[in-house]
């Protein structure tokens, strides 16, 4: 979420705090301005702290993107691998009761809600992250656009699978119905966090709720 405007980076800040400090402002102005649109000198003065300490902390600004991106993306891509292999649905809020069981009887969430919850949760402490791994703006021969890539591709290789086993389900065997699914899912998924970010009150289970109602309305609508 939103990092605090104040000038965070005072004098006798523990190192490994202001840190932590840096690393969450400079995600987010990565996450809402774009790599290209990002300057040290925005991220510092957030912080409170010099341009020449985020030098002295992080490097360059390449170096500083992807000290953003390697945990972002180490904790997305988990996420949606343990989702993948959830298949009880333990942890999709829309599959559980009041009391935090799944009423008896109740199928276990599909792999496309309980994807989506994973991310919700991974992000939900910063919702721009997504942005930071999905940045357009990242020079194309850079090792920030290559380590982005790789990352994305782990994403993209759990989205072909999921969508393989959803068509597979409903009787389709086309390879190239499952690769257009899986780029649909990628847009979905970004449009949905970036309309989360415009409704900060909305929980990660609260939208995992809404995304339940809206497959299911969406299923009503365009299934047979």
């Amino acid at each position: 979420m939103a990092i605090p405007s104040a000038r965070a980076g005072t004098k006798g800040v523990p190192r490994a705090q202001r840190e932590q400090q840096i690393l969450a402002a400079a995600t987010e102005e990565f996450g809402r301005r774009g790599y290209e649109g990002t300057s040290l000198a925005s991220v510092a003065d957030r912080v409170g702290v010099t341009k020449t300490l985020l030098h002295q902390y992080f490097g360059a600004k390449q170096d500083l993107y992807l000290a953003c991106l390697v945990p972002v993306g180490d904790r997305l891509v988990s996420a949606v691998r343990a989702a993948m292999a959830d298949t009880e649905g333990a942890g999709a809020p829309a599959a559980r009761s009041a009391a935090g069981d799944r009423p008896t009887g109740t199928p276990p969430p599909s792999t496309p809600l309980r994807v989506m919850h994973g991310l919700f949760t991974a992000l939900e402490a910063q919702r721009e992250a997504w942005f930071v791994l999905y940045d357009t703006t990242l020079p194309p021969d850079s090792e920030a656009a290559r380590r982005a890539r790789r990352y994305r591709a782990a994403i993209d290789a759990c989205a072909a699978t999921g969508t393989a086993d959803v068509l597979l389900a409903a009787g389709s065997f086309d390879s190239l119905d499952a690769d257009a699914l899986s780029h649909a899912w990628r847009g979905l998924a970004t449009a949905l966090v970036r309309w989360w970010i415009s409704h900060p009150d909305e929980s990660a289970d609260a939208m995992t709720e809404r995304c339940a109602r809206l497959f299911t309305a969406a299923r009503d609508v365009l299934g047979p």
